[in-house]
């Protein structure tokens, strides 16, 4: 039964790679959000910003990634979305395959797309003048946070392309994920923020993660912050594995 499943897996995995290679605006469109971000905030305002003297391109970079993912998310349930509307959905529960494999080829082609895009991103960042010391280790860290983190989006990218009606209903979920990190730490020290919105920024998800990264790329303690980034990501995982699922049951029956 395991080998049907990888099998099973595989063959979906290369029929939606195929479609990216076939159309690769898609991941460039992907990157090109954070790249003009990253442009427009290290260019434009980052003169302006205090960040402690430190590079703001070095500063910025961890949340820029982390919006990067969430950009590139859209593009995960637009595709499912595609294959149910489509109606390929229903031929392919016709066909002796491990149901699961449909929704691990979509989930596993969301994290080789968005590994590429991440990768796009950080080299205009090394063009841009981002520099780090991090050992082999803490790129090792750095990665694993953001492969848990982009499943974890994109577990709960499965739910609106199973269920939306409209492209527009599959595509508008992703903009409260792409605005979270602006009210965290990835442009602006916390510190400097009104009260209520310092207290909002410092307890959710995106401030804890975007400093792990900082200080693993600048060698630091990562502290506490590393355990609640790492907390975050597999109990955002867990929650939305468990709801795409029951989603995805529910749509069988």
């Amino acid at each position: 039964m395991t080998t049907y499943v990888f099998h099973d897996t595989d063959v979906l995995l290369k029929r939606s790679l195929r479609h990216i290679l076939r159309s690769p605006d898609t991941i460039i469109t992907t990157a090109i959000t954070p790249i003009a971000m990253l442009l427009l905030f290290v260019y434009v305002f980052g003169g302006a910003i205090d960040v402690g003297g430190a590079s703001y391109v070095n500063y910025l970079l961890p949340g820029i990634l982390l919006i990067t993912v969430a950009s590139g998310i859209a593009y995960t349930a637009f595709r499912l979305f595609t294959d149910v509307s489509g109606g390929i959905f229903e031929r392919f529960q016709s066909m002796p395959i491990t149901r699961s494999a449909f929704l691990w080829g979509h989930v596993l082609t969301s994290v080789v797309a968005n590994l590429t895009s991440l990768v796009l991103v950080v080299l205009v960042a090394l063009a841009m003048g981002f520099r780090t010391g991090a050992g082999v280790l803490a790129w090792l860290a750095v990665i694993g946070i953001m492969l848990l983190f982009t499943l974890a989006l994109t577990w709960l990218a499965v739910i609106p392309g199973l269920t939306a009606k409209t492209v527009d209903g599959v595509s508008g979920f992703s903009y409260p994920l792409i605005f979270l990190p602006f009210v965290s730490s990835a442009f602006v020290p916390t510190e400097s923020m009104p009260g209520p919105v310092q207290w909002f920024a410092e307890h959710q998800p995106v401030t804890s993660i975007v400093n792990t990264i900082r200080s693993l790329f600048e060698q630091q303690p990562v502290g506490s912050d590393g355990w609640v980034a790492l907390a975050w990501c597999v109990g955002l995982l867990i929650v939305a594995y468990a709801l795409a699922m029951r989603t995805y049951r529910s749509k069988l029956a």
